[in-house]
């Protein structure tokens, strides 16, 4: 793959780039359109695929935050049509790295040395990158190292490339008025944690301190002194990435234990430490030689409030579900229904939300749950179709519920998909021998 030079880092630059791509998606809506004259049967999986390609081409050499939207959009797999869940997917572990002098001179700004000058070895060809940085391999003494490297202009840029983002998640996700500004506050906030790597650094050694109790999951250490804001160095895990292994003819079993390790290591996160690794995509996850799974990323972080925690998992509840009042007032407290709701809105989304919530949450009010079950995909899958294309919900405003819900839920369906892909049955609350008893 062929390394960049440099990354377009002005506002007029990255725009630039974006008014490119939106020209090269008109003619494939002018070429789509003229096949259907001649064939009116043709479907859209070709302007799909078209138009995939395209974003994504035109968003994986600006980086930075735009990219990043499109992996956490790849996560959507029951959202967005395959051609751009596949596409997306990419901008995990696959999309074109920086030059080596690019990254010497990264080096050169942030601790003041080249990295061969740092470290006693220092691969200059990347081993992976991804949205925010790449990972190059190194050695110090007698440590295997991976450090992270950011590209540059990616934290300056993070605003102004959500401004330009915006209108087309407003319109993918039927978003309205003044009330979607939260979300797009919230993901500003936490594009900027991921950007700062000292704070990573704290996060990764707090988290992986709490969790080192935690059976059948390791974590690689934490280096301060070759670290900085842009740059992270951590021990190097020897493994198999869990998208590349979930591809594999893995054993049965081992899908199962995997699972339980990733389920348990979420829900001790969740329960016990009331904050969470909110980016569960496969590229943060390695397979080790031993079978253990390792979490090698902890740049998104996500805090849970008790505001949101206890009426969240409250309607997680079958008794919730089935005491219509109690179920009110909690879409009141998570600002699902508001006081400005018509009755026809109290009325709808009511529905609605029942519906979705029953079915997401039908592993916590099970003492086992397989999540290859492909009925309950299933169910997901139609539900989606069905509310993407009920003209009802498209005149109302989906800007629904708190600002926590995105990536709490972000978490969730990454969580979900992992298992899938594992075929996994857990038991569901084994996490508890982990946690505490409560004075």
């Amino acid at each position: 793959m062929k390394s960049l030079d440099r990354i377009p880092t002005s506002k007029i630059e990255r725009a630039g780039k974006l008014v490119q791509t939106g020209v090269k998606l008109g003619g494939n809506y002018m070429k789509f359109y003229g096949k259907k004259l001649l064939n009116p049967d043709i479907d859209r999986d070709g302007l799909d695929e078209d138009n995939a390609r395209d974003i994504y081409d035109g968003l994986k050499d600006l980086k930075g935050s735009a990219l990043k939207v499109a992996q956490m959009l790849s996560m959507e797999k029951n959202l967005l049509p395959r051609a751009y869940v596949e596409r997306f997917s990419l901008a995990q572990f696959s999309v074109p790295p920086l030059s080596g002098p690019l990254v010497r001179k990264t080096f050169k700004n942030y601790l003041g040395c080249y990295p061969e000058e740092l470290f006693d070895h220092f691969e200059p060809e990347s081993v992976n990158a991804a949205s925010i940085g790449q990972v190059h391999r190194a050695r110090k003494a007698d440590k295997d190292l991976a450090v992270k490297i950011q590209y540059p202009g990616v934290s300056d840029s993070i605003k102004s490339d959500l401004a330009l983002v915006k209108p087309v998640a407003m319109r993918m996700f039927n978003m309205k008025g003044k009330d979607t500004q939260k979300y797009f506050q919230e993901v500003e906030e936490k594009l900027g944690e991921e950007t700062d790597y000292l704070l990573e650094l704290r996060q990764s050694q707090a988290i992986t301190e709490a969790c080192r109790s935690l059976d059948g999951i390791r974590f690689p250490n934490y280096y301060p002194d070759w670290s900085c804001q842009r740059i992270l160095t951590m021990d190097w895990m020897e493994g198999t990435h869990l998208g590349e292994y979930t591809k594999q003819n893995f054993d049965p079993q081992s899908g199962h234990d995997l699972g339980q390790v990733l389920w348990d290591f979420y829900m001790y996160q969740i329960h016990g430490l009331r904050k969470v690794h909110a980016d569960p995509h496969p590229g943060n996850f390695l397979v080790g030689l031993d079978g253990a799974l390792i979490a090698i990323d902890f740049g998104c972080i996500k805090e849970i409030p008790d505001s949101f925690y206890g009426p969240y998992f409250e309607l997680a509840s079958q008794e919730t579900f089935a005491d219509d009042s109690a179920f009110t007032q909690k879409l009141y407290e998570l600002e699902i229904l508001t006081v400005e709701d018509s009755q026809e809105e109290i009325s709808f989304f009511k529905s609605l939300f029942r519906e979705m919530l029953q079915l997401f949450t039908q592993p916590f009010n099970q003492e086992d749950f397989d999540f290859a079950d492909p009925a309950f995909w299933a169910r997901i899958s139609e539900l989606s179709q069905r509310y993407s294309n009920d003209p009802k919900i498209r005149k109302m405003n989906a800007s629904r519920g708190s600002r926590h819900f995105l990536y709490m839920n972000r978490t969730f369906f990454g969580l979900y998909n992992l298992l899938h892909d594992l075929r996994a049955r857990v038991r569901v609350y084994d996490f508890q021998k982990y946690l505490e008893p409560v004075a």
